[in-house]
């Protein structure tokens, strides 16, 4: 598995029906929260004052983030930055400082 922490920046055109707005954000909020309760969204944190979040998946490899991506009902209107992590030696979950 491999983690990665994603942010999403999100631009929904002002001249969009407000009923396909509403029914795009419920799919997403549905299709983001069956991926959490997967186990690969594994933490959601909003931008405070931005319509924006950083995420952080675990999945398999690179297609399957981007399988994910791609997947989300909003990604049409989204700024995404990927950025690949890894573990830190001073982090005490992983076997660093005592």
């Amino acid at each position: 598995m491999a983690l990665y922490a994603v942010r999403m920046d999100v631009a929904i055109p002002d001249d969009v029906d407000p009923a396909v707005r509403a029914e795009t954000i419920a799919t997403e909020k549905a299709y983001s929260q069956e991926l959490q309760r997967g186990g690969e969204w594994v933490h959601i944190w909003r931008i405070v004052g931005q319509y924006s979040n950083i995420s952080v998946f675990d999945v398999a490899d690179n297609e399957r983030l981007h399988e994910i991506l791609w997947g989300l009902p909003l990604f049409k209107w989204m700024t995404v930055e990927v950025t690949p992590l890894a573990a830190h030696p001073s982090d005490i979950t992983v076997g660093g400082a005592p």
